[in-house]
């Protein structure tokens, strides 16, 4: 049974209240998932569930941004979403689209595309780039679209990244196999430069990553929430980051 609407406002402003104290995380990974399954709870189709799903993005972001998180990355499109039907998937693109560009036009977040852009069309590549570099003055909240995604994806691409470095540096394949550590694999990640999160979110009920950040998360806190991506309240942020809190990060210590 769903609490009264005043009384959910009280209860939101005390886990509010409690967090003031408490350590929050620099970076937050979500992973926006159930749109089509909400749609179909109401017997629409799935295109009206990325709708509404993508107008939740921009709220989303604003309570991180007053809650002081400095990093975001939302998982809206994995490679395996590209593998959908034809007419879902270039709905799909196209909500995308407008989402992010009407995230770059606000000029409140810096945007970084990450994903495998060559596997996208051509011309939704090109957009997604132009929103992302109309953001780049921007400071504050940065905040990752991550779009034809995938964690393994992301992973060869760092290896790749490296040993064309080094092979550009005249290193034999021997000596970059002596040297390779975890260390050169992070510096070219999609997220370089950036806090691994110490959070991920997942709706839906979900309770796996699928993927998701597979290299940054190997200390993070995973939380799993029963609402649908349309459905996710400040208060279900809010008892996310409550959860967080409350747990030992012994970070293998």
């Amino acid at each position: 049974m769903r609490m009264p609407h005043l009384l959910y406002g009280l209860y939101e402003r005390r886990v509010a209240a409690a967090l003031s104290s408490q350590p929050l995380p620099r970076h937050v990974g979500v992973i926006l998932d159930g749109n089509r399954r909400w749609a179909k709870s109401f017997g629409e189709p799935a295109a009206h569930g990325h709708r509404r799903g993508a107008d939740r993005i921009e709220e989303f972001l604003g309570w991180s941004e007053e809650l002081g998180i400095e990093v975001v990355t939302l998982w809206m499109l994995s490679t395996d979403n590209l593998s959908r039907g034809a007419e879902e998937l270039d709905a799909l693109l196209g909500i995308i689209g407008d989402s992010v560009d009407a995230l770059s036009r606000s000029r409140r977040w810096r945007l970084r595309v990450v994903g495998r852009l060559d596997l996208l069309p051509e011309a939704f590549a090109e957009r997604l780039r132009a929103a992302q570099a109309q953001t780049d003055d921007v400071e504050g909240l940065q905040v990752n679209v991550a779009i034809g995604y995938g964690g393994r994806h992301e992973i060869a691409d760092a290896v790749r990244a490296f040993l064309t470095e080094r092979a550009a540096a005249g290193d034999t394949l021997d000596e970059v196999a002596a040297a390779i550590d975890v260390d050169h694999i992070g510096q070219h990640l999609y997220t370089r430069g950036q806090p691994d999160p110490e959070l991920v979110i997942r709706t839906s009920g979900e309770q796996r990553l699928g993927g998701f950040l597979l290299w940054q998360s190997a200390h993070s806190e995973f939380y799993f929430c029963e609402a649908y991506w349309p459905d996710f309240r400040r208060v279900d942020y809010l008892r996310a980051l409550r959860a967080y809190s409350q747990r030992e990060r012994r970070l293998g210590r």
